[in-house]
């Protein structure tokens, strides 16, 4: 008689290589029954991975079964992830064309994969050691404004999903604040998740939320975490320990069981956008995970995206809409003016050729460093000069590996590609003919600060003492807590004139900014990119946002624009901070071109040693593609709404040496789309395996793709 336990067949979600066509989920093998959702050690070829436990499996046929492979152990004690999360899971590797096990695991915190059961076992009798966190309570009344009560009030009763559509400075965040914390006190056990669209946003929210709901209720999740970090502050939230979590893309995916309340701060930030593996958008999930949950769900945004804003229903109409939208126009303490910047337009084609800072914006700056206020210049472009070229043969400075400039960075007297890292010291002469006379083309930040320092070299602040710039871009910010020590200067007033890229325009409150300006922002304006002037609107109109904060200053803040276009319709809506008439304008475009958000989109990559294997590679694929859907019934209805377009090079073809590629699809339908994508998969595994497309080196299936 046989007394050896009957084996239990499990199917796992594993991180299964890339591009490897292998089914999912596997089947292995364990000795006792698992609960779906836990947390399992798998052999996987000769490695031993992480992977979550899907559900029961099929018994595999008995010449199969001693081929299947045991479980290497489980964790003991962590509670199973919900079947909501699951499914948020499934839908997100569904719907962006990723493996299950890819997308599932990559929602953990990485140090899982690295912990015993042991070690594991050890973190969770300290987190149970640990006082559970007691309902947040606050004893400071907030006085809120007319439009923050009557937002507060339609969230509290009304179901959402709600786009809160604030001027920069009308109080949005307290708004998120007043949504937490009534659900906090009117649930128990309630989860609240708060995404920012970047890391450096994180501490500072952090701490305003802190400060409200203390500190032993909040956690934060974000790659910038170390590894026992990013596995503690998950550990609360899955234990529902943590009540609330603040984070970026990567927390929309994290295990939040008693969640109740989702904001999206800035939710039409491209950084939403994941551009690496699971290219999935976390507005969207965020979106879909409040539906799956019944929770509520607040985008917020002075300049929403056009696909949100389309979806939003305005007070003064009728009908259906997905999201319904709350304005807050106005700035708190403001008077009838709402309280925003006047906006300047400096007219570049009148003045003297070669012109950095205008004179009439110079003197502005002037005043205001004399007065004790500071001022924000933005110029989306960091390095001292994009290029250094010689006026006698016209070399350039262009990476060998990139199809791409290097560009001048003249405070380590480097020419660095900002595509593949590739760095050099600047040449003596001319490699190609010798010239001794090479000079930097265009403008970076770190020539603006430069200039600015000779230009600004007679002003004085109220003390007497010399106006004090200083620049903030990611190669200021690069070392360990620079960002954070430049960011506590300028609020402390130990600078008077800032200068940066997108990075101090985004959500910083610096009180004493009275006066703004975009150096030069016009290259979106005429963009191949259908989204460039979306981007461009959303981002002066942020950047004018950091003038006037403080109500007392508010008044004679002013935002100027440098454009050799002052009459462009871009400049001319921002001048009145009129951001419903550039959607509609945008929208009508949209509408008239059949693009997003009137039409849906996917992107076909593929990345090769030459362009003209990664585009055959693509157009393999659309005959192929094409052929086998025309044969399949249950999908030959899906193909004619379905558009194919051309294999074309990226933007920027060539990067550490690899050629690049894309093919666009376009659909009216998107679950026409859905299909098509869905049915190329097995097709791009299969064509990626035979001789002829051996030099490719991986593709990547890109939907809701924010650049083309």
């Amino acid at each position: 008689m046989d007394d050896s336990p009957r084996p239990h067949w499990l199917a796992v979600a594993v991180p299964t290589p890339a591009h490897s066509g292998l089914g999912e989920p596997l089947t292995y093998r364990a000795d006792a029954p698992l609960p779906p959702g836990s947390i399992v050690r798998v052999p996987l070829g000769s490695r031993e991975v992480l992977g979550v436990v899907w559900g029961a499996a099929e018994p595999p046929s008995a010449d199969l079964r001693a081929a299947v492979r045991p479980l290497a152990g489980a964790f003991e004690g962590l509670a199973p992830l919900a079947d909501d999360w699951r499914r948020l899971i499934e839908f997100t590797a569904r719907y962006y064309q990723r493996a299950l096990g890819e997308v599932a695991l990559a929602a953990l915190p990485p140090q899982l994969r690295t912990l015993s059961g042991a070690q594991m076992a050890r973190r969770l009798k300290r987190q149970a050691a640990a006082p559970p966190s007691p309902a947040a309570e606050t004893t400071e009344t907030i006085a809120l404004s007319a439009d923050q009560v009557v937002a507060t009030a339609r969230i509290e009763h009304e179901n959402g999903p709600f786009l809160l559509f604030g001027a920069t400075g009308s109080g949005k965040t307290e708004v998120y604040m007043q949504a937490v914390e009534r659900l906090l006190a009117r649930e128990a056990t309630a989860q609240a998740l708060v995404l920012v669209p970047e890391i450096n946003l994180t501490p500072q929210l952090e701490a305003r939320f802190a400060e409200r709901f203390g500190a032993h209720t909040i956690v934060s999740l974000h790659s910038g975490l170390t590894p026992p970090q990013r596995l503690a502050a998950w550990l609360a939230a899955h234990a529902g320990r943590a009540r609330i979590v603040l984070g970026t893309r990567v927390a929309v995916l994290a295990s939040l069981p008693r969640l109740r309340l989702i904001v999206v701060d800035e939710e039409h930030d491209p950084s939403y956008k994941q551009q690496e593996g699971a290219r999935y958008s976390a507005r969207d999930l965020a979106v879909y995970r409040g539906r799956l949950l019944g929770a509520k769900v607040i985008l917020g945004s002075a300049t929403p995206s056009l696909e949100s804003w389309h979806a939003s229903t305005p007070e003064t109409e009728d009908g259906p809409g997905r999201y319904l939208r709350l304005a807050m126009p106005r700035r708190i303490g403001a008077g009838a003016d709402g309280g925003l910047p006047k906006v300047r337009r400096v007219d570049m084609s009148r003045q003297p050729r070669g012109t950095l800072i205008a004179a009439p914006l110079l003197a502005a700056i002037g005043e205001r460093v004399a007065r004790g206020e500071q001022a924000l210049l933005l110029l989306n472009r960091r390095g001292y000069a994009p290029v250094l070229h010689c006026a006698d043969c016209g070399w350039k400075s262009e990476c060998p590996h990139c199809s791409a400039y290097r560009v001048f960075h003249k405070v380590d007297r480097t020419l660095r590609c900002h595509h593949c890292g590739f760095t050099q010291r600047v040449p003596r002469a001319c490699p190609a003919c010798g010239n001794l006379d090479i000079a930097p083309l265009g403008r970076g930040t770190e020539q603006l600060e430069e200039r600015l320092a000779e230009l600004l070299a007679d002003v004085r602040r109220p003390d007497g003492a010399p106006a004090r710039i200083a620049r903030i871009d990611a190669d200021s910010t690069r070392g360990k807590g620079q960002l954070e020590s430049q960011l506590a200067q300028v609020h402390a007033g130990a600078v008077d004139v800032l200068v940066g890229t997108q990075m101090i325009a985004k959500g910083h409150d610096f009180r004493r900014v009275t006066l703004v300006a975009a150096v030069n922002p016009d290259g979106a304006l005429f963009s191949s990119d259908f989204r460039a002037p979306e981007r461009l609107f959303a981002l002066l109109m942020q950047a004018a946002g950091r003038a006037g904060r403080d109500a007392a200053a508010s008044a004679g803040s002013e935002m100027w624009v440098q454009t050799h276009h002052p009459a462009h319709p871009l400049y001319a809506a921002l001048k009145t901070h009129d951001y419903p008439g550039f959607a509609a304008r945008q929208l009508d475009e949209r509408a008239q071109a059949g693009l997003p958000p009137f039409s849906h989109l996917a992107l076909l990559r593929a990345e090769a040693r030459s362009q003209e294997a990664a585009q055959a590679f693509l157009s393999a694929l659309a005959r192929r593609a094409q052929d086998a859907l025309a044969r399949d019934p249950a999908l030959a209805a899906a193909l004619p709404h379905v558009t194919w377009y051309p294999a074309v090079p990226l933007a920027v073809q060539r990067v550490a040496g690899i050629e690049r590629a894309q093919m666009l699809l376009e659909s009216p339908a998107r679950a026409a789309l859905q299909r098509v994508l869905a049915a190329c998969l097995p097709l791009l595994h299969a064509l990626r395996a035979e001789p002829g497309h051996r030099g490719i080196v991986r593709w990547a299936v890109d939907v809701d793709p924010l650049a083309l």
